[in-house]
């Protein structure tokens, strides 16, 4: 898989966060990776390991997130948008290996393709003040 789709899968699975308790979500792994159209091999195990990383994080992604979004908040955000503003903070503060740049690229893409028509500007004005 291109980087782009691990990323896309890596989204789809941490949207699950917001509709399963944390007890539930090692099950929800297992379902996500038991789907067709799932990554396999070495592909999975990125996913599964990013995806873990970026878990451990969400608490202090969510005050970053709340301190930067003037006038939201995360419990204010759509679970689209949030989920996307996750993966992306985590890729400029804590992954050494994706640039800013293309970490706020991507994010806008996944916002285009899963987001609401304003979801993408969104997105990029809050990433903005993390660059």
């Amino acid at each position: 898989m291109s980087r782009r789709e691990l990323r896309e899968q890596i989204f789809k699975l941490l949207f699950r966060v917001e509709f399963n308790t944390p007890e539930d979500m090692p099950e929800q792994e297992a379902f996500f990776f038991a789907q067709e159209d799932a990554a396999k091999g070495e592909d999975a195990g990125y996913i599964s390991d990013k995806y873990n990383r970026i878990c451990q994080k969400l608490p202090e992604i969510d005050r970053m997130l709340d301190e930067k979004a003037k006038g939201w908040n995360t419990a204010r955000m759509s679970k689209v948008d949030l989920t996307i503003l996750r993966l992306a903070v985590y890729e400029m503060k804590y992954d050494d290996s994706v640039p800013d740049r293309v970490a706020i690229n991507e994010a806008v893409e996944l916002a285009k393709k899963f987001g609401q028509d304003a979801s993408s500007g969104f997105v990029n004005g809050i990433l903005a003040k993390f660059a």
